[in-house]
């Protein structure tokens, strides 16, 4: 596909602008760590908000979410709809918890948590293991996603198109840190939601299509369209929506949706201004996440389908495709050579705004754990600000080249990637949301999950195949999902009761700086203790952005009275829970 001038023209004033902000924010972000990685602790929350969305919606998310649609329908997004409860259980228990700690990150937390060689020992190997190894698994899927569309849209070779997107984002980053990636996702997003939904909109505009009215109506996508999984079909039933959303959400660390609030995300919620800007901002990025993006992707997804029935029919559209990256997530890219000339720049724009916007923060994160809790912790403690920053611009650099790499030769599809990542933390989610409360959890918990979770994923990834667990009850993933959680949870639970607690003296020390109420009767906590009150904004919260995401669904399908209906719960949901914040 050739752009013409305009098309040109619209992405270079994309990248003046987005390295214009990235110089701008240098100014500043060289004077220390806390001004490079938190911004120091400045930032309001509706920018904290739009950086998480812009953050999420990264070039992977649109090819995982049409390959979603298209191999299970509209329903399997419950593999990530799920995820949604962790989030408002972050918003109205954690957020406010973490601003508290005065971490520069969240790896931090685990020397004010716990003490001893066991603590030191949890907070280097895991600035390595999730800095290093599992951020760079994450942004080799996101740079997989930028080579299929490169190669779909302008015929570009991987090598070259990891090499132009690794220096141009690398550079950004490292000038401006976090308050640079900040303020280019604020704009990146908005570009990014623009060209999803014109996107869309071209989709269903195809004549073979026949608009939103013969979208809904078109017998090829029977099955596809419901918003639940069957519920004859047991198996669907179970592993698409009764799993996710009984177990997958509280027991699965994944980037950006981890229990408790973590990564990134706490990296911007430590960031705030103060506790109500770190709630606010976690807030609005569950609710614009889960309830505002969603629907665009979904309808390229189903349109798809249509013009593009299988993977030979894209093959014989496209036999340049190399046999490596073939797979139904690389029907969206194909849908975008549908786009016109003019609004093709602006699109393709969106598409490096996303990849940028995704990039930048994996990247300024990573390099956080990199910097703050190994080099800085364990290498050379007395490391002058100067040179810490120096370190971070470094590691930000090493990291876009691990994951570059990954991308060219071992990851083929944005699905592979996304189940590695549940299965790596499959039964460890819990001991982060009950660390803040259970006060016999300790560091040797944490360690003996990790390897524990660890263990099972390599085993259950590499030597037992799907088929051999799948049954009439649930497919093969699902049981693994089942299994390593099942394992690893009873082990860690087993752990921390055999175990002896951190001291009493490190405990209380913790109590006294987080306040957490809950749990830390015996340590005399004055911290907030409206349980209740908390519980209940989780699920109205919950109820109400469920209401908001299906409410667009029910206007798209044209059951307006029905989409009224939900948003009007959705709105109830706000004023519910501005009521019982209020105080």
């Amino acid at each position: 596909m050739v752009l013409t001038f305009s098309d040109w023209l619209v992405i270079a004033i994309f990248f003046t602008i987005v390295l214009g902000i990235g110089l701008a924010a240098s100014k500043t972000a060289g004077k220390s760590s806390l001004e490079y990685f938190l911004a120091g602790k400045s930032m309001p929350w509706w920018l904290l908000g739009v950086s998480m969305v812009a953050t999420t919606f990264s070039a992977d998310t649109p090819n995982l979410v049409t390959g979603f649609v298209r191999e299970g329908g509209i329903a399997k997004n419950w593999l990530w709809w799920s995820f949604l409860i962790t989030g408002m259980v972050t918003v109205f228990i954690y957020a406010r918890l973490w601003r508290r700690s005065g971490v520069l990150t969240d790896l931090e937390f685990y020397e004010l948590r716990y003490g001893g060689k066991a603590a030191s020992f949890l907070r280097g190997f895991r600035s390595l293991y999730l800095g290093v190894f599992f951020n760079c698994l994450i942004m080799g899927s996101v740079t997989l996603a930028a080579i299929k569309i490169s190669s779909i849209l302008f015929g570009i070779e991987p090598i070259y198109t990891v090499i132009i997107a690794s220096v141009v984002v690398a550079a950004y980053s490292a000038l401006g840190g976090i308050k640079g990636v900040i303020w280019t996702d604020f704009f990146q997003f908005g570009i990014a939601l623009v060209g999803a939904i014109y996107a869309a909109y071209i989709a269903v505009s195809q004549p073979e299509v026949g608009g939103l009215s013969g979208l809904i109506s078109n017998e090829s996508l029977e099955g596809k369209l419901d918003i639940l999984p069957d519920f004859n079909n047991t198996s669907l039933m179970v592993s698409m929506f009764i799993i996710p959303l009984a177990v997958q959400w509280w027991s699965v660390w994944y980037p950006g949706a981890e229990p408790g609030g973590g990564g990134y995300i706490a990296q911007r919620m430590l960031a705030s201004k103060n506790e109500k800007h770190a709630v606010g901002a976690t807030l609005f990025f569950n609710f614009a996440h889960y309830a505002l993006r969603p629907w665009p992707w979904i309808l390229v997804g189903l349109a798809s389908l249509i013009l593009f029935p299988d993977l030979q029919s894209i093959k014989a559209a496209f036999p340049e495709i190399n046999d490596q990256y073939l797979g139904d997530d690389i029907a969206y890219p194909v849908m975008l050579t549908l786009l016109s000339p003019g609004w093709l720049g602006l699109v393709v724009a969106s598409l490096i705004a996303a990849y940028m916007s995704t990039i930048s923060t994996h990247l300024n994160w990573g390099s956080s754990y990199v910097v703050n809790d190994f080099y800085q912790r364990f290498v050379k403690p007395q490391a002058s600000e100067k040179e810490l920053v120096r370190m971070g611009r470094i590691s930000t650099v090493v990291l876009m080249i691990i994951a570059g790499v990954l991308a060219l030769t071992i990851l083929e599809n944005a699905s592979q990637a996304f189940n590695i990542l549940l299965l790596s933390g499959a039964g460890t989610g819990a001991i982060f949301l009950f660390r803040w409360f259970w006060w016999r959890i300790n560091a040797i918990t944490e360690i003996v999950g990790m390897i524990v979770a660890t263990i099972n994923a390599f085993i259950l990834v590499l030597w037992v195949p799907n088929e051999k667990l799948a049954t009439e009850l649930m497919d093969g993933f699902t049981a693994k999902l089942l299994i390593a959680t099942g394992i690893t949870t009873i082990v860690w639970i087993v752990t921390a009761l055999l175990t002896k607690p951190e001291s009493e003296e490190k405990l209380q020390e913790f109590v006294d700086q987080i306040k957490p109420g809950i749990g830390w009767k015996r340590f005399n906590s004055r911290g907030e203790s409206d349980l209740l009150a908390s519980l209940m904004s989780v699920f109205v919260g919950t109820i109400g952005t469920y209401a908001a995401l299906f409410g667009i669904g029910s206007l798209i399908y044209g059951n307006l009275f029905v989409g009224f209906g939900l948003l009007s719960i959705c709105t109830l949901s706000v004023v519910v829970i501005f009521k019982l914040w209020k105080h």
